[in-house]
């Protein structure tokens, strides 16, 4: 069951260069950087309340995120939801005609498991649902 929004995901082409704007200015809590290299993408993450920005830096040209950059310019990505059972909020959304990124979970960053919902499905918003390994 999906119990809150976990994280935004915000597209930038510097962790160094934004990082300073949310823990400097906005004063977001500074939770550290982690490299996921499947996903080719260097992650910062801040907390503010029970959500969490989720700053992402292409790791190489060929990161969907450098083409999101490439085509749309640095901003939102994504927005993430938080589920006790991605595996069936994965089956419920196929089931309802969702098209689906990640038919499987997959690793995401920070202990978690993550799985996309295509724009074309949701409103032309990417849709992430993960779940902690914690």
């Amino acid at each position: 069951m999906i119990s809150k929004i976990n994280h935004i995901g915000i597209a930038v082409k510097s962790l160094e260069e934004q990082i300073p704007f949310y823990r400097d200015i906005l004063n977001l809590k500074f939770e550290g950087t982690e490299e996921v290299p499947d996903q080719k993408v260097k992650v910062a993450m801040f907390q503010v309340g029970e959500v969490r920005i989720e700053l992402l830096e292409p790791t190489s040209e060929k990161s969907p995120i450098a083409r999101f950059i490439d085509k749309k310019g640095q901003g939102m990505h994504h927005i993430a939801y938080e589920s006790n059972d991605i595996e069936k909020e994965i089956e419920q959304a196929a089931g309802k005609g969702i098209k689906m990124i990640d038919k499987e979970p997959r690793d995401g960053a920070h202990n978690t498991k993550i799985a996309f919902m295509h724009p074309r499905s949701t409103g032309k918003v990417l849709t992430e649902i993960c779940q902690s390994n914690k």
